[in-house]
């Protein structure tokens, strides 16, 4: 069965900065638990702020390090989840259910692509 790489892209500049409120939680671990027993997530995780992160750049030979946040992007990834889908659709599908948890004042978007195997 095909693996799906969701990555959860956040406006940081829409987001809470004390984070996701206690309901939010509530919703996203009754859906990560549902999938799970669905026996469809296989890994998944939030991220830090881009503020605490590093973008490490390969351009022309050249090398370059860059410390967060990344001012110039308007969305960063916050998150991901790793998931064994029969298709496409289904992927698309989870994804789409885990977007609908978020309180209207977020801006996410889930980028969902199948992991090239062999």
């Amino acid at each position: 069965m095909p693996r799906y790489l969701s990555m959860v892209r956040i406006d940081e500049s829409t987001a809470p900065a004390e984070g996701p409120s206690p309901e939010l939680m509530q919703r996203m671990g009754d859906l990560l638990e549902e999938i799970t027993k669905a026996g469809v997530m296989l890994d998944t995780a939030g991220l830090l702020p881009s503020a605490q992160g590093k973008r490490v750049h390969w351009a022309g030979g050249e090398l370059s390090v860059t410390d967060g946040p990344f001012i110039e992007t308007k969305e960063v990834v916050g998150g991901y989840a790793l998931m064994q889908c029969k298709d496409m659709d289904e992927a698309v599908e989870w994804a789409t259910r885990f977007l609908k948890v978020h309180e209207e004042h977020w801006t996410v978007t889930c980028e969902v692509r199948e992991i090239a195997e062999g």
